[in-house]
């Protein structure tokens, strides 16, 4: 399980890429958004790429009948809304989970901008990445049951948004139980169920100020176990 790996995303051009965006001061303005709020709408048609500056933003899809698939969480420091190379409208939504500060830039803009500093083929490595993580989701939906999916998401929004202590991924933001579920494709009692046997198997735990620790050899060692 893919999961298991270590992420594919470079470091390096994160921080190349939010350096070149800091600089770009006239073509990529802040944006403050309030907690709860719409950044785009699905269907809306729009040409900006956005990095979040500070807080933290999450893309989810609706069914017809308005049922929530969340897509993915984007910390500070990361990058959405690229698909917008392809044309045409949104398909999804993007809402700040938290008070949020962005910055944006139209897509011609960004593209001279990573012409100019030579980021273009990390960006295509960095779109690649984002196809393979999403494929790997789609794969998981239909080959895993959701308590793997559920270790296999815990895992990747530890290394994603956590705090690495010693062996330990600590994860300071609250995501509900209807986000998780949301994410893995169940339901948010059997999230509640999964989470307190992996409490019980000492893979994560909850401690005052934090809303999970993630013992990561454990639950690598348990999805690995699980293949």
């Amino acid at each position: 399980m893919s999961m298991t790996l270590a992420p594919l995303s470079s470091t390096s051009f994160a921080e190349r890429l939010e350096s070149m965006i800091t600089r770009e001061t006239l073509s990529a303005p802040s944006v403050r958004v309030d907690k709860n709020a719409n950044v785009y709408n699905c269907g809306y048609r729009c040409d900006q790429v956005y990095l979040v500056r500070s807080g933290r933003i999450k893309t989810v899809m609706y069914s017809k009948g308005g049922k929530e698939c969340l897509l993915s969480i984007h910390p500070a420091g990361d990058l959405f809304g690229e698909l917008c190379v392809l044309g045409g409208p949104r398909a999804e939504t993007a809402i700040a989970m938290v008070p949020t500060v962005l910055q944006y830039m139209a897509m011609d803009a960004f593209l001279v901008a990573m012409r100019r500093e030579g980021l273009l083929e990390d960006f295509v490595r960095h779109m690649a990445t984002r196809l393979a993580e999403q494929q790997q989701v789609i794969s998981d939906l239909v080959t895993v049951d959701s308590e793997q999916r559920l270790g296999s998401t815990l895992l990747s929004l530890g290394r994603k948004l956590g705090k690495r202590e010693a062996r330990t991924l600590r994860i300071d933001e609250k995501i509900t139980q209807e986000e998780l579920a949301g994410m893995v494709g169940t339901t948010r009692s059997r999230v509640g169920h999964f989470l307190k046997r992996f409490r019980e198997a000492g893979i994560v735990e909850v401690r005052q100020g934090c809303f999970l620790r993630i013992d990561e050899e454990r639950l690598v060692a348990y999805l690995d176990n699980r293949m």
